[in-house]
């Protein structure tokens, strides 16, 4: 049997079977043999995502059961339970995934509403519950919906002008980690949302709070995971050199452990939150590929962690202050952060899959 091949190992022609020896050989043997010769990330694509997908097709619609648990239950807007599910869920359908679209449009419907109430407060700088984490979440995820610009989200982005103008950074009103913890965070939503939604008569003054923004993120280092994604994300959105995304992409990446997955804090063991939302912004800020060893492990981590069920159990590190309700996610009292942990996860798989 002769065969020729060209630059790349790509299979340019065969002559089988044109010996006895040949003509003995079975198609299965064939079949081994070219499959040593084409690329491997070929075979690797259409194997490894059927783990990956198979997980996905568990936890989406527990994101979703419990994004409307949480809608159907509270007027008010919830990161955890309706930001970063939602975020997971979008991305998935870019992957392939059916998800319940008139869901979808009644999350925006009801986050829009939540916003409208406090649209003469927006304008005023006066916020709502959760300040600037929730305003600039809220935003983040109306764009991931398909939300248009309007009114009200003019008045939001009119908001994160003026609150903390004062300020070369955003302070949070809340203590919740590690999901409303990390000024980084704060900085984060809030430029996102205004470089979406401001109108041109605040493109000038977004501007100039980018770069006070960017100038505090410089002098600024990160304590933990969540500081870590956040300023990555933040850097980025703020316009920073290469050279510097490229320092806080190697930060993240020094902080991954043995077995694939990051910590909340050098205290604590790896979680879905933190390996999900670290794989999330390297995949979109750092362009770190699926088939990345990073990525690769930190996938096998969130596959490995992930229960029967479909969910990731991380345990809340938040003092609660609002009265516990259910939104049809596992886990009691764990179920908010542990939610959002799922989301991020999620999204991660989701990015290690080919489009559809």
């Amino acid at each position: 049997m002769n065969v020729g091949i060209v630059d790349g190992g790509h299979v340019e022609w065969i002559e089988a079977f044109s010996s006895p020896k040949g003509a003995a050989m079975t198609r299965r043997s064939l079949f081994a043999f070219l499959a040593l010769l084409l690329p491997t990330q070929l075979f690797a694509q259409s194997s490894g995502e059927a783990p990956i997908r198979a997980a996905l097709a568990k936890a989406l619609p527990l994101l979703e059961k419990s994004a409307a648990g949480h809608r159907d239950n509270r007027a008010c807007y919830a990161c955890h339970n309706q930001g970063v599910p939602i975020l997971a869920l979008v991305t998935a359908r870019s992957r392939g995934f059916a998800i319940d679209e008139e869901e979808l449009k009644k999350h925006m419907g009801h986050i829009s509403t939540f916003l409208a109430k406090n649209k003469d407060g927006y304008r005023k700088g006066r916020g709502q519950g959760g300040q600037v984490a929730t305003a600039g979440y809220a935003l983040w995820t109306l764009e991931v919906g398909g939300w248009k610009a309007d009114d009200t989200t003019a008045a939001v982005a009119e908001y994160l002008l003026l609150f903390n103008k004062d300020l070369d950074h955003y302070k949070l009103s809340a203590n919740r980690p590690p999901s409303e913890q990390s000024p980084f965070m704060g900085a984060y939503v809030a430029l996102r949302g205004m470089q979406v939604y401001g109108t041109e008569d605040q493109k000038e003054r977004i501007k100039q709070r980018t770069e006070t923004l960017l100038g505090w993120m410089r002098k600024t280092p990160a304590k933990d995971t969540e500081d870590r994604v956040f300023r990555l994300w933040s850097l980025k959105r703020a316009g920073a050199e290469a050279k510097e995304l490229k320092e806080a992409t190697d930060e993240l990446l020094k902080t991954q452990q043995p077995g694939g997955g990051w910590a909340q804090t050098d205290k604590l063991g790896p979680d879905a939150y933190a390996t999900g939302s670290a794989l999330v912004v390297l995949s979109e800020v750092a362009g770190l590929s699926a088939s990345e060893p990073a990525y690769r492990h930190g996938v096998e981590f969130l596959l490995k962690t992930q229960l029967k069920d479909g969910s990731w159990h991380v345990v809340s590190r938040s003092k609660p202050f609002q009265t516990y309700f259910e939104t049809g996610f596992p886990h009691g009292k764990d179920q908010f952060i542990s939610a959002a942990a799922s989301g991020w996860a999620a999204t991660a798989l989701a990015l290690s899959v080919e489009k559809r």
